[in-house]
């Protein structure tokens, strides 16, 4: 039973995500809205189920909307619901997520793919707690709790005119940003003994084991898919050479063919004369928000850090 709870951990004692994890045991003791950010495969909705377990509506339903699956014309009525007649094939009366989630928590996974319309009565929902079926003339009270998590730089989305402002602003009450996997190297063989040994009992074989050069390789890797990229990578190796010991030769030949070094590799040399670290932290920062335009989460990527991370060290180093 325990292997199969791992599938809903966020697994990880690097600081990075460890930080992440603490605030968002903080938050789930409130009703704020939460906003979880992160690249793609980070674990969003590991996070937002953790703030639903540790909060007061963990005995309350878990409802999960992911907005980029479904056609722009069926994400309202997806929603919020509808009446009898609202529309064609509308046969009876049926709740939406918002309705099915009351006294709980509704996740809503790539918010940024909303379309405009949902998005307007989605803010007037998170303002007023009024949720109006389609083809219902009259407005009703719920109770849920939204967390929402997107990969995509909503700040963008808005200068675009993709994404209401207004909307935003109400979303990121409480941003909880992922790290990826690239800057979790202490977390790495972590998650792949964890992921091996909970993929071997979910497949009846006996779990292989890792040669060094194995670990060596992937650390070495950039995983742009993050931790869901290496979950599957190990889950083939589990399928594939079940009982063996597994060398970085083992490998699938397409994963090696498309493996992404780290592009941080270069060694620096210290002057002989020194410098101050706190100096060149505060130009690397500049030098990151010069590069992204200004945009902080853009920055923070280009730094491997959280965006939480560099709000501080911008603090402590008094950068606008």
């Amino acid at each position: 039973m325990a292997n199969q709870t791992t599938r809903f951990e966020l697994v990880g004692e690097s600081p990075e995500l460890q930080a992440v994890v603490r605030s968002a045991r903080l938050v789930a003791a409130t009703d704020a809205t939460v906003l979880i950010l992160g690249e793609s495969g980070t674990g969003k909705e590991l996070l937002a189920r953790l703030v639903h377990k540790s909060s007061r509506r963990a005995q309350g339903p878990w409802v999960t909307l992911n907005c980029a699956a479904l056609p722009e014309d069926l994400i309202e009525s997806e929603l919020f619901g509808y009446q009898r007649g609202a529309f064609t094939g509308a046969h009876a009366d049926t709740p939406g997520r918002v309705q099915q989630a009351h006294g709980g928590t509704l996740f809503l996974d790539e918010v940024a793919e909303l379309p405009l319309a949902a998005q307007a009565k989605l803010l007037r929902f998170l303002e007023y707690g009024e949720c109006q079926a389609l083809g219902a003339g009259t407005v009703e009270q719920v109770d849920v709790r939204i967390l929402a998590a997107t990969h995509q730089d909503l700040r963008t989305r808005v200068a675009e005119g993709t994404f209401r402002e207004d909307l935003f602003y109400r979303l990121h009450v409480i941003p909880l940003e992922l790290p990826p996997l690239r800057v979790r190297d202490g977390d790495l063989p972590l998650l792949a003994r964890r992921f091996c040994e909970e993929l071997a009992c979910r497949h009846g074989v006996e779990p292989p084991t890792f040669a060094s050069d194995l670990m060596r390789r992937l650390l070495a890797h950039d995983w742009p898919g993050n931790v869901r990229e290496l979950r599957n990578l190990i889950e083939r190796c589990v399928v594939l050479m079940h009982g063996h010991t597994i060398g970085a030769d083992d490998l699938p030949e397409n994963w090696l063919n498309a493996a992404t070094p780290r592009q941080n590799n270069a060694t620096w040399q210290l002057p002989a004369g020194g410098m101050s670290l706190d100096a060149l932290e505060g130009q690397l920062i500049r030098q990151a928000l010069e590069q992204a335009e200004g945009n902080r989460s853009r920055a923070a990527r280009l730094l491997g850090l959280t965006r939480d991370t560099l709000l501080y060290r911008m603090k402590k180093h008094a950068i606008a």
